[in-house]
């Protein structure tokens, strides 16, 4: 102690005394770390070296649930739509229609074209086709020997042509070889084929003014819609269309968020086949998309592998056939995703499996009328077929 009442301030070894003794003061450096040890609780040490991995493993599996989890914290909802209420009965004239729309009568109806990008969803563009074929003037296709993902693919549209023979009349067939650049962004290439598609258009003989509809094949119009824009005057020039949105089947509704479907009046050399955000208005409840809605289980896992978001192919277990069979029937996450939200509340609205429906009322026509055909799409029939000369046992080996 220093005089004057003051205490020396001079680090020293007083918790090594304290542990072991006034002899630990002039013990070796590597004695003071025994002493060290000889403090510390074994078990709080092995808890401790559980613990780690534990968390990291943890990480490693659902990191990407917090990610969207917190996603209202990095992320703005987008602006929101102005929404064009939409009107219509079956026993109402058009007339009435176009003005409780705020817009005229045509003196006769537009043309209507329908461009799609077809990957491998047959059964969805007949239903699609047949919903639209009272009101399309030309319908128009182009597919790729290529996925976005620079998979190899047969041209299915091809193969299965014999099916669309009711439109061969008014058909402008495309095909396109695929870049196959492996390891490339997938949108990259996504891109490509949509620039495609706007050649293809022009080749079907589209003129300024005449209606186009840009969307993917599950995302479909339905029939009255079209008719409703094709028969108006004086409609936006560009105008989303609100679709019902379903998961698998029409049994799982997930909400009424679908925007990404728009309708055009064409203008050369203006107009380009997008698949994004073109204008502030959408008309309410005008169709369906039903997403990842395919018959056979190895079409699930080759979309999956396929499309653009392949990267939320996480682990190569998503790709087991007998899970995917059992997430088609609960209506959960083929990847194991939060739900894709803006706020908090509807994220945590969302958890969990989607809510079965068992309404099959207002549903595009072909669907209904081919319901022992289609019944897969229907509530109550969630199993599905593994594939042509296919067994599930041949399937789970050939997943990975």
């Amino acid at each position: 102690m220093m005089s004057d009442g003051y205490r020396d301030l001079k680090k020293t070894d007083d918790f090594c005394e304290e542990l072991c003794g006034k002899g630990a003061r002039d013990a070796l450096s590597t004695s003071r770390v025994r002493c060290i040890m000889k403090g510390i609780d074994v078990r709080t040490v092995i808890i401790f070296l559980m613990i780690i991995p534990l968390c990291a493993y943890g990480i490693y599996l659902h990191g990407h649930k917090v990610t969207y989890f917190l996603r209202p914290l990095w992320e703005r909802p987008p602006k929101a739509f102005n929404e064009v209420p939409h009107y219509y009965n079956e026993n109402v004239t058009m007339e009435t229609l176009c003005r409780l729309h705020g817009w005229g009568i045509r003196d006769y109806p537009r043309r209507v074209f329908d461009a799609v990008l077809f990957n491998n969803e047959v059964d969805m563009l007949l239903i699609r086709w047949k919903e639209l074929y009272p009101y399309v003037t030309q319908f128009i296709i182009l597919e790729s020997n290529s996925t976005f993902t620079s998979i190899p693919k047969p041209f299915f549209f091809g193969v299965h042509r014999d099916k669309f023979q009711f439109v061969e009349p008014r058909l402008t067939y495309g095909t396109i070889g695929g870049r196959f650049k492996i390891g490339e962004n997938p949108f990259v290439e996504e891109a490509y084929q949509r620039l495609a598609v706007d050649r293809l258009i022009r080749a079907a003989g589209i003129e300024e003014d005449d209606l186009l509809i840009i969307s993917d094949v599950d995302e479909i119009p339905s029939r009255h819609t079209i008719n409703l824009l094709r028969s108006c005057d004086d409609i936006p020039p560009i105008l989303h269309l609100r679709l019902r949105n379903y998961l698998y089947s029409y049994e799982f509704k997930v909400d009424e968020k679908s925007w990404r479907a728009s309708v055009h009046r064409y203008q050369p050399g203006k107009t380009r086949y997008g698949h994004f955000r073109r204008t502030d208005y959408i008309l309410a409840d005008s169709g369906w998309h039903c997403s990842f809605c395919f018959r056979h289980i190895k079409d699930f896992i080759f979309k999956m592998k396929a499309y653009s978001h392949n990267d939320r192919v996480r682990f190569s277990h998503y790709l087991d056939p007998k899970r995917i069979q059992d997430i088609i029937c609960k209506g959960t996450n083929l990847f194991d995703m939060m739900p894709e939200e803006h706020t908090f509340r509807e994220i945590i609205a969302k958890m969990g499996p989607i809510p079965r429906s068992y309404s099959a009322v207002h549903l595009p026509v072909y669907l209904i009328e081919k319901a022992n055909e289609f019944k897969y799409l229907l509530p109550g029939n969630c199993i599905r077929e593994i594939g042509c000369g296919e067994t599930l046992t041949n399937l789970v080996h050939s997943w990975s």
